[in-house]
């Protein structure tokens, strides 16, 4: 099955509330490149501009036009989605047990 744009708008309609990010990696306009994070895991809040970058969630950006790309994620505790493109790489998920 193709991971599409369409996926991760759906796995996020589900299991809105119960959402986590970690953010791996994000661009830095002092370097001009994108730089290691590692923020660790929080809680993913609806944010007030929810526009097609951010799908209204904290922690997500996407670029558009073919430019993201999406993977399963996986790990002991979450169950999700890795994000990469042009702006960093992040992963959205939920803990598991959690999933809808």
């Amino acid at each position: 099955m193709k991971i599409t744009k369409a996926t991760i708008k759906s796995f996020i309609r589900k299991n809105v509330g119960n959402l986590y990010f970690y953010v791996n990696s994000s661009f830095d306009g002092m370097t001009d490149c994108v730089q290691p994070v590692n923020s660790g895991w929080k809680k993913s809040q609806s944010c007030s501009n929810a526009d097609r970058n951010t799908l209204g969630q904290t922690g997500l950006w996407l670029v558009g036009g073919s430019r993201d790309y999406f993977t399963p994620y996986e790990n002991a505790e979450y169950t999700g989605y890795e994000i990469s493109n042009c702006c960093g790489l992040s992963i959205i998920a939920v803990k598991k047990g959690g999933l809808k």
